[in-house]
């Protein structure tokens, strides 16, 4: 794998069921990723958008095909080696949000912290100018109960920003944001990706998001096609 290729995928296949209810989800999928680029993946709901994040996330595993990911073939990995890829290399922006409840805005990107084993005065630091990075800095200590979704959605944003991972699989960032705040965050990812290197594979309904990416693709019968980019300034 090239040095500066952060993501290639090959050949890869993802199937769920058995049979003549098997659904052929990925069907010989490849796609390559630059070190820092910043890819939007488009398709109607259940083309498999979510699916090809976790395999590239080693959240999953391909029926077929080879997934490198920072010069490693993780579909070869043990768990406990993907487990470890995961907590040091990659962030996750759920559409789920996935927040502890009882958790304040500021802790709950501090626990993620914990996982890479970073220090207490660390993890404080970058949770706090992470939450700033998104305009949440006021609500550092509310619990998600108390937030509307849109600031629960900029906290998981926050949250996966805060590892500084070298890679960040974003499922629907922008949903439950207004515009203006979709594009704040957009061009944050932008600079982020610009200053740090930061690549970003960014599944999405919102058709915003193209205008702040270096390429896009429709995954259409479990094959990504190209679609052109028009960059905002």
């Amino acid at each position: 794998m090239q040095e500066n290729v952060a993501v290639l995928v090959e050949g890869v296949e993802r199937t769920f069921g058995e049979g003549e209810r098997a659904v052929r989800v990925l069907r010989g999928l490849d796609l390559c990723v630059q070190k820092g680029e910043r890819i939007a993946l488009y398709g109607p709901s259940g083309s498999g958008k979510t699916t090809l994040l976790n395999l590239i996330g080693a959240l999953d595993r391909p029926n077929a095909g080879r997934i490198e990911v920072l010069g490693k073939d993780i579909v070869k990995m043990r768990d406990g080696a993907r487990a470890r890829l995961r907590r040091r290399h990659i962030g996750f922006i759920f559409q789920s949000y996935t927040l502890m409840p009882t958790y304040t805005a500021l802790e709950n990107i501090d626990i993620a912290l914990r996982l890479p084993g970073l220090f207490f005065f660390e993890r404080r630091k970058r949770a706090r100018a992470a939450l700033e990075a998104v305009g949440l800095s006021a609500w550092a200590n509310h619990v998600p109960d108390e937030l509307s979704g849109g600031q629960q959605q900029r906290i998981a944003i926050a949250r996966a920003l805060a590892l500084r991972p070298a890679i960040i699989l974003a499922d629907e960032p922008t949903s439950g944001l207004d515009t203006r705040t979709a594009r704040r965050v957009l061009s944050l990812f932008r600079h982020i990706a610009e200053t740090q290197g930061t690549t970003f594979l960014i599944v999405s309904h919102d058709p915003m998001v193209v205008e702040y990416v270096d390429r896009a693709y429709d995954l259409h019968d479990g094959k990504l096609v190209p679609r052109a980019a028009t960059k905002a300034e």
